[in-house]
């Protein structure tokens, strides 16, 4: 096979789709060597076998060449054709297969050398077109790119012109027909694919490796031809030595509040008692738990008893997280649970909003200042604007302040109505939060004042919300079209001007920007919930569960702060301060999982009370400016 590129000088330019059209048209041309690049494709290494489909590609592709055509150059990948062009060609799952074709590179490479003079082929030719993009807008583009250097693009199962005169439109119109087709059909693949899955998930079979805490209840393959191969469909069922350790993880995370690492320390006091998990590949076993591995398990829902399927991009978006809306669920549960649904809501919520992370780092940071501490950091609120407020000291006395920075909140309506600063007295704080629990948490009175509480709830008017509702509905609703608008932004064909140190560039500081977005959004959602909330307030649940925690009678000034924290950390205490009135509205939370645990800690309050021997009898009461509110 001859690689001499002086038959390439035999060629000039033409009109597009005919680049190899003879010097002399109205003169027989005499034989000649054409060169001709090969194109193959072939899909993820989990769909075909690369060995056997790019060789075929390839015989199909010599055999239709016209006599005097010659292949010198093979260029293939082995990706999907989905992915976007300037993803493409960069794959390297061909290494991992013994393909018996010489390889010049993948597409990319191929676009390359098509824009060099020098190049060494004058057309290119794949088995179907479909081999090239199974898009129709990339197929199109690559074809177009490739005839703006004067090079035709020919398929294996078309006609191929070399004739200048040869009629375009119906071979053109065939083309375009049988790309759409092409799309169409992976389309409704994918669908079909995902009513599988779902159907899958609804009647209770579990899809990858059992959740740690499950073994895999494996039942032969319906389809008897996959039966005979010895394939199997699997359900869950409880790990008799490992379920437990599901169950007191998420038990950590809600009642005590312990970020992922405290977990993970916990657990690695006795391995026997609480294994760790297995990988899936055994030299990369730790033999002990990490902090991911305790994410993972507070963030699987299929801990529920439901089947859970597309949480994560596997193929997509590089196995991200998809957002809680795309999950799917199991209309009901299909294996015996380990956590209740109300547990693993109060487990799951995630780093960024789950309290457990931001006190290990106040910890922290308590630990650089050894010399002031503040009980009630992270559970306070600012009403104005649902910031955390945080500690400061003055004078030797702590206090607990909101100080928005106006370049940060510079667009928000509430900006303009909020103090430049707002103090309350941690002293004066802890009066109110200590009568709280005193009264409507551990004494006698609780149920009485829930039930007056309730009564005068139902009564009232509650705010009207309507007005910042829709204020917060159409910030968010802003936000992300300002995101999509940055998508757009980074999917512009001339971003960096083809310089490839500015489309970084470009591309990051896109990536920014929409990161700084989706931050503000979040923070924009949960102000609207929590307006949504208040505007229909939900009922308190269900009363007998104030039985469950004992009547209990000490001084709570008197319990050590760590026990306190302890005690609001298991009580999910949530307190809304207003400085415009100085009003204080305290919210705590009994959980029916975690009830029996939530008396325990009582208990114990109350004997380290005993200790200090301050029981109460009359409770003399200190003058506050503050009104709490239940």
């Amino acid at each position: 096979m001859s690689t001499d590129r002086a038959p390439i000088l035999a060629f000039t330019p033409s009109p597009p789709g005919m680049p190899w059209s003879p010097i002399e048209p109205d003169r027989p041309a005499p034989q000649t060597t054409v060169p001709v690049a090969w194109l193959g494709r072939t899909s993820t290494e989990d769909a075909q076998d690369p060995t056997l489909s790019l060789p075929r590609q390839l015989r199909n592709a010599r055999a239709a060449l016209p006599p005097g055509w010659v292949i010198v150059a093979h260029f293939y990948d082995v990706e999907s054709g989905r992915k976007d062009i300037a993803m493409r060609g960069h794959s390297r799952a061909h290494e991992s297969f013994n393909i018996p074709i010489p390889r010049d590179g993948g597409i990319s490479d191929l676009l390359a050398e098509a824009k060099n003079p020098d190049r060494r082929f004058a057309a290119v030719i794949c088995e179907s077109i479909e081999r090239v993009a199974r898009r129709t807008y990339f197929g199109t583009k690559i074809e177009y790119e490739l005839e703006q250097t004067g090079v035709a693009l020919c398929a294996a199962d078309e006609p191929i012109l070399t004739d200048s005169r040869a009629k375009r439109a119906t071979p053109t119109l065939t083309r375009r027909v049988k790309q759409a087709v092409s799309e169409w059909y992976v389309l409704q693949m994918l669908e079909l694919s995902w009513d599988g899955f779902i159907q899958h998930i609804e009647q209770g079979w579990n899809i990858g490796k059992p959740p740690y805490g499950y073994l895999a209840e494996r039942v032969p393959h319906p389809v008897p031809a996959k039966r005979e191969q010895g394939l199997t469909k699997h359900r869950l069922i409880p790990d008799p030595q490992r379920a437990h350790v599901v169950t007191e993880i998420f038990r950590m995370r809600v009642l005590r509040k312990l970020g992922y690492a405290r977990i993970a320390a916990e657990l690695n006091t006795d391995l026997h008692k609480y294994p760790p998990p297995r990988p899936n590949r055994a030299d990369t076993t730790k033999h002990r738990w990490t902090a991911s591995a305790v994410r993972s398990i507070l963030e699987n829902p299929k801990y529920t008893g439901y089947q859970v399927w597309n949480r994560k991009a596997r193929k997509k978006r590089g196995n991200r997280a998809n957002p809680v809306s795309e999950w799917i669920w199991s209309p009901r549960p299909t294996h015996e649970p380990l956590v209740t649904r109300q547990l693993f809501a109060a487990a799951w919520p995630g780093a960024s909003a789950h309290p457990g992370v931001k006190k290990e780092r106040a910890a922290r940071a308590a630990a650089a200042s050894a010399d002031r501490s503040y009980v009630l950091r992270s559970y306070l609120f600012c009403t104005l604007c649902e910031h955390r407020m945080y500690g400061k000291a003055s004078k030797g006395r702590s206090y607990y302040a909101c100080q928005p920075k106006k370049d940060q909140h510079q667009d928000a309506d509430w900006y303009a109505a909020h103090p430049k600063a707002v103090w309350i007295s941690e002293r004066a704080m802890l009066e109110a939060i200590h009568t709280f629990f005193e009264d409507r948490i551990f004494g006698p009175q609780r149920r009485p004042l829930l039930e007056a509480a309730m009564t005068t709830t139902a009564t009232a008017t509650g705010p009207d919300r309507s007005n910042d509702i829709q204020r917060l509905q159409n910030e968010a609703d802003s936000l992300a079209r300002r995101k999509e608008l940055l998508l757009d932004q980074l999917a512009s064909p001339d971003e960096g001007d083809g310089d490839p140190e500015t489309a970084a560039e470009f591309r990051r500081g896109i990536r920014k920007r929409f990161d700084a977005l989706e931050h503000e959004r979040r923070e924009t959602l949960a102000r609207l919930e929590t307006f949504r909330a208040e505007a229909a307030p939900e009922g308190p649940g269900d009363l007998d569960l104030l039985e469950v925690i004992p009547q209990l009678g000490f001084r709570f000034a008197k319990l050590p702060d760590a026990l306190q924290r302890e005690i609001f950390d298991a009580f999910r205490l949530r307190v809304r301060y207003d400085g415009r009135d100085r009003s204080v509205q305290l919210e705590a939370t009994i959980l029916a999982a975690i009830a029996p645990d939530l008396a325990e800690i009582g208990e114990r309050a109350a004997i380290a009370a005993r200790a200090v021997d301050q029981p109460i009898r009359e409770r003399p009461r200190q003058d506050s400016n503050l009104r709490p509110s239940a």
